[in-house]
C-alpha cells in the first residue's frame, strides 16, 4: 500500500465500539455496532480494521485513550478511503476533523517514542 500520511504512522493496538455514524447533511445511521481494532495513527488521523462496512465520507465520535501516555483524545474521526483484504476485513484510512493543536504533545510524545523502538531495533539486528 502507497504511503499516503504526510506525519509518521506510528503502529498502535486499540480498540473502538463504533454505533453510530453521521454526515454534515443530518443524515445519521445508528446502531452499527461496529468493532474495530485501530492498526496506526498519526497526527491526522487514524486506521483500522473492522468486519462491517462503513460508508466513506461519513463521521463519528471517538475516544483514543492511549495506554503509554495515559491520555485521551475526544475526537470526530471522517472514514475517508476503504479497501477489502483477502481474509475479509475492511481496511479504512480516517482524518481527525477540527483536532485542538493542544493534542500535539501527545503525538510529540509517541512519534518520540516510536523513533527510539526503530533507533533500538535496528541497532540489535547489526
Amino acid at each position: 500500500m502507497t504511503e499516503q500520511r504526510r506525519n509518521i504512522r506510528i503502529p498502535v493496538k486499540m480498540n473502538l465500539e463504533v454505533s453510530d455514524i453521521f454526515k454534515q447533511d443530518n443524515v445519521k445511521v445508528s446502531n452499527i455496532n461496529a468493532p474495530i481494532e485501530v492498526i496506526d495513527i498519526c497526527r491526522d488521523g487514524i486506521g483500522f480494521v473492522t468486519k462491517s462496512v462503513l460508508p466513506i465520507g461519513f463521521y463519528f465520535n471517538s475516544r483514543l485513550e492511549f495506554h503509554s501516555s495515559q491520555n485521551a483524545i475526544n475526537c470526530v474521526i471522517q472514514i475517508i478511503r476503504q479497501s477489502k483484504s483477502e481474509d475479509g476485513l475492511y481496511h479504512y484510512g480516517c482524518t481527525f476533523t477540527g483536532m485542538p493543536a493542544v493534542f500535539d504533545y501527545i503525538f510529540e510524545e509517541m512519534e518520540e517514542e516510536y523513533k527510539r523502538a526503530e533507533a533500538q531495533e535496528n541497532a540489535a539486528a547489526e
